[in-house]
C-alpha cells in the first residue's frame, strides 16, 4: 500500500461541522499577499478573461492552472493560498477569474457558468501557446472543479493536462440546487443571489453607458431580477436562455459534470466532504462511475472547499499541503485500500 502519510486529514476540533469549517475561509482566515503579474486574453466571440500569475517565469517550470468557484476570483482564499505554497515548490501558477469576476463587467451578455469548458479549452490553448515546455496542471474549486471535469471528460484522452484536481465539486447540480436550499444552507443560497443578481446588475450598467443597446436588450428580454430565491429561479430565468439551454433542467443535465467522470483519461483526484452543505452525499459519484484513472477522496468532515487543521492561533489548511503533494507524484500509482476497491480505482473513506 503507498503510504498515506500526505493525506491524512486532521480536522480542527474547534471548527466542528462542514458549516463552520466552510465559513472559516472566506469570513476568518487572514488575506495572503502576493506579488502577481495579471495578463488578459481576447476568447474568439471577443469578449476578455483575466489571468493572475504568480512563481518562477520559466520555460520549463510545472504551470497549475487555479480554477475558482462561484461568485470566486482569482483572489479566493483558497487560490492565493494554493499559489503560495506551489510557489514554494518552485512551480508556475495561473489563476483564472472568469467572465466577470475580475473586478470587471466583461462586455458580452453571457456570463460564466458550470458548464463552461469552452471557455477552459481556450484559457488551456492559450497557456499551452505561452508555455510550450512547461508540463501544465489543473486544479478547480466547488464550479471550477465542475467546469474542469467536464472538460477531462469531454476531451478524454487528448487533454493536455498532467494531473488534475477538483475539490467540493457539485457534481449533479440539480440535486446540489436543491441542497442548497435546505436548512441552513439557505444563507448560502441567498447570499449567491445576491451576488450573482449583482453580477448581472453591474453588466446592465456597462451596456447603458456604452450605449450597447443590443446587449442590454438581451439581458432585459430574459425578464426581471426581482424574486430571485434559489438556484432552480436564477437559472432557469437567466443561466439557461443566455447559454442556449432549454431551461434549468437542461442546462443541469447536460452542465453536470458526473455524467463526464467515466471518460475522464488524466489522473484526477477528487477531494470531497461528506458534510459538504452544498452537496448531498449521493451526489457525490459511485465507484463504478469513476475512469481508472481517478481516485476519489471522500473525508467525513471538511465542509465546502474548507479542510481546515491545526490549532485555533495557527490554523493549517490541508488541500493547500495535499494538492502540491499529489501534483508532484511522477505517476498514477495503482493503489489499493481496505475500505472499498474496483479494479484500478480507489475511494478512500477517511
Amino acid at each position: 500500500m503507498e503510504n498515506r502519510s500526505g493525506d491524512d486529514f486532521a480536522p480542527a476540533w474547534w471548527l466542528p461541522g462542514g458549516h463552520l469549517q466552510t465559513l472559516w475561509n472566506p469570513f476568518l482566515r487572514r488575506r495572503i499577499k502576493l506579488d502577481r503579474r495579471r495578463e488578459r486574453i481576447w476568447l474568439a466571440d471577443g469578449d476578455f478573461i483575466d489571468l493572475d500569475w504568480h512563481g518562477p517565469h520559466e520555460p520549463a517550470a510545472p504551470l497549475v492552472l487555479v480554477l475558482h468557484g462561484l461568485t470566486g476570483s482569482s483572489s479566493s482564499h483558497y487560490v492565493l493560498g494554493l499559489q503560495a505554497q506551489l510557489a514554494k515548490r518552485n512551480w508556475a501558477s495561473v489563476a483564472i477569474n472568469w467572465r466577470g469576476c475580475s473586478g470587471e463587467p466583461n462586455l458580452l451578455p453571457r456570463a460564466y457558468h458550470s458548464g463552461a469548458s469552452d471557455d477552459l479549452k481556450e484559457v488551456i490553448a492559450h497557456l499551452q501557446a505561452a508555455r510550450p515546455l512547461a508540463p501544465l496542471y489543473g486544479v478547480g474549486y466547488s464550479l471550477g472543479g465542475n467546469v474542469l471535469l467536464k472538460y477531462l471528460g469531454e476531451t478524454g484522452p487528448t487533454a493536455p493536462l498532467q494531473r488534475a484536481v477538483a475539490v467540493s465539486v457539485p457534481y449533479r447540480l440539480d440535486q446540489c440546487a436543491d441542497r442548497i436550499g435546505l436548512g441552513f444552507s439557505r444563507v448560502y443560497q441567498a447570499h449567491f443571489m445576491r451576488e450573482m443578481v449583482a453580477y448581472v446588475r453591474d453588466k446592465q450598467r456597462l451596456f447603458t453607458q456604452q450605449g450597447a443597446s443590443e446587449h442590454l436588450s438581451a439581458l432585459q428580454r430574459l425578464g426581471s431580477l426581482d424574486g430571485m430565491r434559489t438556484f432552480w429561479d436564477f437559472d432557469g430565468r437567466f443561466t439557461a436562455p443566455l447559454h442556449g439551454y432549454a431551461d434549468a433542467s437542461d442546462y443541469y443535465r447536460r452542465a453536470s459534470s458526473r455524467y463526464f467522470l467515466p471518460n475522464i483519461r488524466v489522473p484526477t483526484l477528487l477531494i470531497q466532504a461528506e458534510d459538504d452543505p452544498f452537496v448531498f452525499r449521493h451526489s457525490v459519484p459511485e465507484l463504478g462511475e469513476l475512469s481508472a484513472t481517478t481516485t476519489l477522496e471522500l473525508h467525513r468532515t471538511g465542509g465546502h472547499v474548507g479542510f481546515v487543521e491545526g490549532m485555533p492561533h495557527k490554523p493549517r489548511y490541508y488541500l493547500e499541503r495535499r494538492i502540491p503533494e499529489w501534483l508532484a507524484q511522477p505517476h498514477m500509482a495503482s493503489r489499493v485500500d481496505s475500505t472499498s476497491q474496483h479494479e484500478g480505482f480507489e475511494l478512500k473513506v477517511l
